[in-house]
Parts: C-alpha cells; sequence; structure tokens
C-alpha cells in the first residue's frame, strides 16, 4: 500500500492511507542503505506491508519532488515565511536566510506572510520593496486581516508555516480552523522573541491540504541546509538574467569580479541593495566558516 507520512511520533512513523492513519517501523534494510539512512520525514510518499496487528511497516520511501532541510518536511508545494512586522521586529538579513533556505529546497511556491501589521502604521508598504520578488500577503490574527486570502492559498496541497519564534504562525492556523487549538506562546517581554510552541513538524489536515506548523528558529544555518558560498548565488534568484553578463560567466561570486552583470544591475537599481548586501554578508560568513 502507497501512503502519505504524517507525523514521527514515539518512533512510529504514522502513515495515512486511504483516510486511515497507521502507525509505521521501518523496514531494517532501508536504514541499513546508507544512501538513504533512517531519514524518513513528514510528506513522504512511502509504500507499507500491514501487519497482523494493525500496524504497518515501511517498506520504500518514494521519490520526492522537494525536501526543506529545516524543518524537514518532503513534498512540499509552498512554504509560507511568516514575519511579525512588530513584536518582533522583522530583520532583514534572517528574512533573507529563510528565503536561500526555501530556494535551495526546490520549493515551487515561496510566500512571505506579514503577520501583526494591525502593530504598525503604514502596514500596506512594509516590505514593499520585495514585491517584485515573492508573493507578500499582510495578516493580523487579531483583527482577522488577511486570514480569509491566506485560508484560500493554503486550500490545496502541502504548505509549511516557517519563521521565527513568536510572529504567530500558531495563531494565524488557529484563526483559520478554530478547532486546531494549536498551542500559542506570548513573547517575552524582557527579550522579545517568542517561545518556542511548536516541537514536532506534523502534516495537518484544514480543508483539501496540509498544513505545518513548523519550530520557531532564531536562525538558520545554512550550511546545514546544503548551502555553501559556490551556491549561494542561485538563491537570490533576481541574479540569474544579470549573470549571463558577467565577464567570468560560470565562476562570478558577484562580489570583486570586474565586468560583473550582477553588480551593475544593483548600480542601476534593477537589483534591490538591501538583497545584495545580505547576499556579501552571507557568502563572506560561508567563506570563513
Amino acid at each position: 500500500m502507497t501512503g502519505r507520512v504524517i507525523k514521527f511520533y514515539n518512533s512510529f512513523f504514522f502513515v495515512e492511507v486511504a483516510g486511515e492513519l497507521i502507525p509505521c517501523k521501518l523496514r531494517g534494510i532501508i536504514k541499513r542503505d546508507k544512501k538513504i539512512g533512517s531519514a524518513v520525514f513528514p510528506g513522504d510518499f512511502v509504500e507499507i506491508s500491514r501487519l497482523k496487528d494493525g500496524s504497518g511497516v515501511i517498506e520504500k520511501i518514494l521519490p520526492r519532488r522537494s525536501l526543506l532541510n529545516r524543518p524537514a518536511v518532503a513534498n512540499v508545494d509552498r512554504v509560507i515565511l511568516t514575519f511579525a512586522a512588530a513584536q518582533p521586529d522583522l530583520h532583514p538579513l534572517l528574512l533573507n536566510r529563510f528565503i536561500a533556505q526555501a530556494e535551495w529546497s526546490k520549493v515551487d511556491e515561496i510566500i512571505i506572510c506579514l503577520n501583526k501589521i494591525d502593530l504598525i502604521a503604514d502596514g500596506e508598504n512594509f516590505l514593499k520593496s520585495y514585491e517584485p520578488l515573492y508573493k507578500i500577503i499582510r495578516t493580523s490574527a487579531r483583527t482577522g486581516e488577511g486570514v480569509e486570502n491566506l485560508k484560500e492559498i493554503i486550500s490545496g496541497g502541502v504548505t509549511v508555516f516557517a519563521g521565527p519564534s513568536g510572529v504567530g504562525k500558531s495563531s494565524l492556523l488557529n484563526s483559520i480552523e478554530p478547532s486546531l487549538s494549536l498551542k500559542v506562546g506570548e513573547v517575552s517581554e524582557k527579550i522579545l522573541r517568542g517561545k518556542h510552541t511548536t516541537r514536532i513538524s506534523e502534516l495537518i489536515k484544514i480543508g483539501g491540504g496540509f498544513v505545518v506548523d513548523t519550530p520557531g528558529f532564531s536562525a538558520v544555518d545554512l550550511k546545514e541546509c546544503g548551502i555553501d558560498e559556490k551556491v549561494l548565488r542561485h538563491c537570490f534568484k533576481e541574479f540569474k538574467n544579470f549573470a549571463t553578463t558577467c565577464k567570468f560567466l560560470n565562476g562570478c561570486s558577484h562580489s570583486h569580479e570586474p565586468n560583473c552583470g550582477v553588480k551593475a544591475a544593483v548600480e542601476r537599481g534593477e537589483i534591490l541593495r538591501e538583497r545584495y548586501e545580505i547576499y556579501l554578508a552571507l557568502l563572506k560568513e560561508l567563506s570563513t566558516d
């Protein structure tokens, strides 16, 4: 039988097959296969065999369309990078770390969700410079602004909500589907960082799709996601068209080389300078680690 892994809990992979959730163990030969290891993630499609006690055994992991490394979720259709407009304030460097990770994971659709938009005066224009690159939705779990739009977006496929702690991911999901009753943490007044309320990644059925409320992170280690200084430039999608005019076509890092098409586009205002400067900061970080 073929099914989808919904969650991992108490040493069991819970696999949904035809609407039934079957607790499964991993076949030993798969554990010993060094190409696979014991890595089975929520979202994976697997083949299982059924045991007499009603549980199952995962016999085969089917090929993945995508894999989001942190949090680890397979076959993701879209990732909604959720940040707060305030409390805690949005830091562009952290936002772009999440964007780089999502780009490298080959996720089909990347959306930026700005929650708590009711806390700032000019919410409509907040992060407007990123709109040519990514779809941006502005929401407030408290007032309900943008919640219906968000509900429509996640109505099909697998959607991962990722972002720092305290930005209101669980609150938004509770607004969309009150019956979820996901645990919500308050932001510490002392350090203005959210407490980690989500501990494991789990596919949650909402309407015709699945959502994943992921653990909040204060930082994203790009190297842990498989990103190094040689591939970082591919995580900034606006570089692609201009990189074809670089003097060193295949080896240009877009940092110090002469006649660089990306640097020229920055000077002309065709690439957002903030994004380029963050790229340089991340490139330096990866080069010195």
